[in-house]
């Protein structure tokens, strides 16, 4: 059965809250340094390994990076063990697909119906076994967008193109394009389902240009050019454009005869929404197809003529750079030293990356996805023991907050199905704020080149993707969404089923301790950033809080308040949206 929060109760945490401030600084001691006497030096420890994870904070801070959250069953499992054993057991792990689950499931309710692949994606990155593949999978769904938004209500053909995401996720990116430009979805979204050329007849019926330029501006190269630590190369002073109008013009021409698998280019009767598009030569331009200093000739048949442009686009030199960065602002850091760029884009440009302990990953292929992922979870500046700076780490963006919320406590009944609020709330600003694959549009959420006016890192220089959506209204909706979930009443369609129920069994142990409490959470939470100020409140907040001693039965109940008051001050506190 679930609780239910009284307004009372809601309205004073919500007041009580700070409003979000968007200098996202460190974490930790708020107090000056006590001087103490020098203590006898100790002995030399053993060595070990510059990739071991030696504390509990360690592991928290590793495993935010690398999957969706921690819980103290994980934490358990890779105290002491190297971050590279970790990774290379994650790439291991198989898929969890989502399209059998869609393909399976029955409902009365249409809309449910229709959402039920947004359900199984949630289902599978709150309590999927290959946290990494669902961590790299939300990462690319922001690089090569789709939004079902814009393709009404179609949850197999959406399944099916997150599933491509899935199968490539530790794979070639180039096999990634290739595989996703003859997905349905992504050829209704970017509008070149049944492009067409007729401009050898016709001038002004020229092919859709969609997909040409976003595959250009979004998904490779960027519009201009870049250094290999990702800065932009510069002539006069100027940056440099990487493509020309009449680049689309040609590329798209690449981009046209593709159709269902029908009866033919304009008869889809017979035709299986997760099968890959067909490509119908009539229908192909029959022109010559010219950009990126690339001719393919006007008659090479159009299956040939989209590896041909994929293979020239891909040894663009801005690649690498180009998706390195992205990738590390979705995994790491908001705004990536250059440094740190080249390194990464080092490895997805060779194709391998040999971390500190000697473990070699990728298959020296450019465009190794496994290379690159292991270049930014295990690089150097995580594991040299200096201290991170204000500038270091990343922005946790509302769907991170919310999972790693409910891994870390092990929330029973993962059955998102039966969630009204992550079916059809969660992109709202008066909800969590960010709902899966319904970004507004291709470009995403939010700007990767984002720096936010009036703040402490957009006087850095810093960039802050995240922050474009952040703004009084989220953040208010984002507490509220916390405080019906951090408190185990959020509406369900079948109140008999407890979905979504967090674990406080081991927390309420220490409920009547606050401080042992804060301590906790700061660990499991946050990997040692809260600040003494929210300790300090969560302890305040809870010594004010009574504990019956009428009853076990009561006094249990008070306990479980407390815990969950607690946990509500963490999750919602400034500094749990910095993972350093």
């Amino acid at each position: 059965m679930r609780k239910i929060v009284s307004k009372t109760l809601k309205n004073t945490l919500t007041a009580s809250l700070v409003i979000f401030l968007i200098s996202c600084g460190g974490g930790g001691n708020d107090s000056p340094p006590v001087s103490v006497a020098p203590t006898p030096i100790p002995p030399t420890p053993p060595v070990s390994s510059v990739l071991k994870l030696n504390s509990d904070q360690e592991v928290v801070s590793f495993l935010s990076k690398m999957t969706f959250g921690a819980s103290r069953g994980d934490i358990e499992g890779a105290i002491n063990r190297d971050a590279s054993e970790l990774l290379s057991e994650e790439f291991s792990k198989p898929p969890s697909y989502i399209l059998p689950f869609v393909i399976d499931y029955t409902d009365d309710n249409v809309g449910v119906q229709h959402r039920s692949y947004s359900a199984a994606f949630w289902n599978a990155m709150v309590d999927g076994d290959d946290q990494l593949r669902q961590r790299m999978v939300f990462a690319l769904s922001q690089i090569t967008v789709i939004s079902d938004l814009n393709m009404g209500d179609r949850p197999r053909m959406n399944a099916h193109y997150v599933d491509a995401l899935y199968k490539h996720a530790f794979g070639n990116y180039k096999e990634l394009l290739k595989e996703i430009t003859y997905t349905p979805a992504m050829a209704n979204f970017l509008t070149y389902y049944r492009n067409t050329d007729n401009s050898d007849q016709n001038p002004l019926q020229t092919p859709d240009e969609n997909y040409a330029r976003e595959f250009l501006q979004l998904f490779t190269v960027g519009v201009t050019e870049l250094n290999m630590d990702g800065t932009q190369k510069l002539i006069n002073g100027s940056p440099v454009e990487t493509y020309s109008n009449e680049d689309i013009v040609g590329l798209a021409r690449v981009f046209t005869g593709l159709s269902c698998g029908g009866i033919d280019f304009w008869n889809c009767e017979d035709y299986d929404e997760i099968a890959p598009l067909v490509m119908y030569q009539n229908y192909h331009s029959k022109n010559e197809k010219k950009f990126l200093g690339k001719t393919i000739g006007a008659y090479v048949d159009g299956d040939t003529a989209i590896d041909q442009a994929i293979d020239h686009i891909f040894e663009h030199p801005n690649l690498a750079p180009f998706i390195a960065t992205r990738l590390i602002q979705r995994f790491t850091a908001s705004s990536p030293t250059p440094e740190y760029t080249e390194r990464v884009a080092t490895a997805f440009e060779t194709g391998s990356y040999t971390s500190a302990d000697n473990v070699q990953f990728g298959e020296g292929v450019r465009g190794d996805l496994k290379a690159t992922l292991a270049a930014i979870l295990l690089d150097e500046k995580f594991f040299n023991g200096e201290e991170k700076s204000n500038t270091d780490g990343k922005i946790r963006e509302p769907v991170l907050k919310f999972i790693n919320w409910a891994r870390a406590f092990d929330v029973g009944n993962v059955f998102a199905e039966n969630e009204w609020a992550l079916l059809f709330h969660a992109r709202s600003n008066e909800g969590l704020g960010q709902q899966p694959f319904q970004a507004s549009s291709v470009f995403n959420f939010y700007r990767p080149g984002f720096i936010a006016p009036q703040t402490y890192s957009g006087n850095e220089g810093l960039t802050a993707p995240e922050l474009q959506t952040t703004h009084e209204g989220s953040v208010m909706g984002y507490n509220d969404w916390m405080l019906e979930y951090v408190f185990n009443s959020s509406p369900a369609r079948d109140e008999a089923i407890d979905s979504f129920a967090p674990d406080y069994s081991y927390e309420v142990t220490l409920a009547e301790t606050p401080d042992q409490l804060s301590e906790h959470l700061d660990t499991l939470l946050l990997a040692g950033l809260m600040k003494n100020t929210t300790k300090e409140r969560i302890v305040t907040i809870l010594n004010e809080m009574p504990i019956r001693s009428d009853s076990e039965e009561n006094a249990t109940k008070d306990r479980w308040n407390r815990v969950a008051v607690a946990v509500y001050v963490a999750v919602t506190s400034t500094e749990f949206s910095l993972v350093l």
